[in-house]
């Protein structure tokens, strides 16, 4: 139970109202580590509740020791807008019965109203790491008094080629504080560099791979020609699977918005997120699918990453995920908090030897499904030839053998026959060869 994890009455009455009664794997094992105060990197699977793991202990201990006269006291860099308005959101529900403040700092949003928020030295910052330093860099945000610094998604912000803005805003702070970082996996190639310089002898708390089997979550490939068969195919599982919400991703802009006209024109309940659009309308459109407006989220991988979006059932690929990684991220926002959920993949001939490398990469076999309705021409690639058996031991090399040129041969005359050829010919018709005398010596 939480009461055994240290944590006060004020958080208990929020975890009461929030409906949260026992604590998740990586919330037991996670929330003494940095309540402890050591530097720390934690490694879990998607929707095992790591917000709650960081977030608990860091208000305990600002509780505890109340400093009302610093600036910032904890930065939390997020990679994308909408988790870091998730983050500040938990984090509200959970401050909802202390005296800690929170806000967000994001891109697309007005830097004087921004600045106008920081003067009030709100004890938590959550941001994105462009909007941050330019803060930093106008000295809107001052960090001079910074004691706790977590990275959230690690791996996403180098993948997204932030780490340079994240090591400049890191440079800023305080280096007496305790710095927190959560990652889907620690062997991300840039992860040891950027932790080199930041932590200091950090405790690792590693409870599940990303790559373990989730269990809750059925996963599923259906075949398909090409982009028109899968917007039939992706229309025909929205109109006869069972959800309360779907996500369909995609890997471009620009499919997401055909997509997304498409399905509206089929009369279902559909919006559109990508990277491109404002901020408003962003959050317009989470707003609409977290209240269960809008029942179809098309997305890009913008939305495949720490998202809780509750009553999500189902999880549509239209475009297969570019690595494994990402597979999982996707189909994560599914299966969550002790619920089932489905994913299905529309694989196209291209995709078959990527589907391929994310079923080794996580070591499973993709349930196949046909739709009887919309069957499809493609059906897997053709038998492959077996290589020749390599026979044992060295192979012996021959050599090459030698051009036989007409300039190498000797030269032989016309107008005489060969010494040999003479020779032969005078003893077939039973005549001694002739000899030179010898030559007498003189005396």
């Amino acid at each position: 139970m939480f009461e055994s994890l240290g944590l006060g009455p004020n958080l208990l009455k929020a975890l009461d109202k929030l409906g949260i009664e026992k604590p998740t794997d990586i919330q037991s094992q996670l929330i003494p580590v940095i309540a402890g105060g050591s530097d720390v990197q934690a490694c879990a699977k998607t929707g095992s509740g790591k917000s709650a793991a960081f977030l608990l202990p860091l208000l305990q201990k600002m509780i505890d020791v109340p400093a009302p006269n610093t600036a910032t006291r904890c930065l939390v860099i997020s990679p994308t807008r909408e988790l870091a308005q998730q983050l500040d959101r938990h984090c509200r529900d959970l401050a909802c019965f202390t005296s800690v403040n929170s806000m967000t700092i994001l891109g697309g949003e007005s830097l004087k109203e921004q600045k106008a928020k920081l003067r009030k030295n709100p004890e938590i910052v959550i941001g994105t790491p462009g909007r941050l330093l330019e803060h930093v860099e106008k000295n809107s945000l001052l960090l001079k008094d910074l004691e706790y610094l977590v990275l959230d998604e690690a791996d996403r912000t180098l993948d997204m080629g932030l780490q340079d803005e994240v090591t400049a805003i890191v440079k800023s702070c305080r280096p007496e504080r305790q710095t927190i970082l959560l990652s889907a996996t620690l062997k991300h190639k840039g992860l040891a560099e950027i932790t080199r310089g930041i932590q200091v002898k950090p405790k690792k708390v590693i409870l599940d791979s990303h790559r373990q089997p989730h269990e809750a979550i059925k996963q599923q490939i259906i075949l398909a020609d090409d982009p028109g068969h899968k917007q039939q195919l992706c229309n025909w599982l929205l109109a006869n699977e069972n959800f309360e919400k779907a996500l369909v991703f995609t890997n471009t802009r620009v499919q997401s918005e055909d997509l997304a006209v498409f399905l509206i024109q089929q009369g279902l309940s559909g919006a559109c997120l990508h990277g491109e659009m404002l901020a408003d309308e962003r959050k317009q459109v989470m707003r609409l699918f977290r209240d269960g407006k809008v029942k179809v989220l098309i997305a890009t991988d913008l939305a495949a990453r720490g998202l809780d979006i509750p009553a999500v059932s189902l999880v549509i690929n239209f475009s297969l995920a570019r690595t494994g990684s990402d597979y999982v991220h996707r189909i994560g926002r599914t299966g969550r908090a002790g619920q089932t959920g489905l994913a299905v993949s529309l694989i196209s001939p291209q995709e078959w030897n990527l589907m391929e490398s994310i079923q080794r990469y996580l070591n499973l076999a993709f349930e196949k499904r046909e739709v009887e309705a919309l069957p499809a021409k493609f059906s897997g690639p053709g038998r492959k030839k077996r290589a020749p058996k390599k026979q044992k031991g060295k192979a012996k090399k021959e050599k090459p053998k030698s051009k036989q040129r007409h300039r190498y041969k000797k030269a032989i005359g016309k107008r005489r026959e060969p010494a040999q050829q003479k020779k032969d010919e005078l003893q077939s018709l039973g005549l001694a060869p002739l000899k030179r005398a010898a030559r007498e010596k003189p005396g």
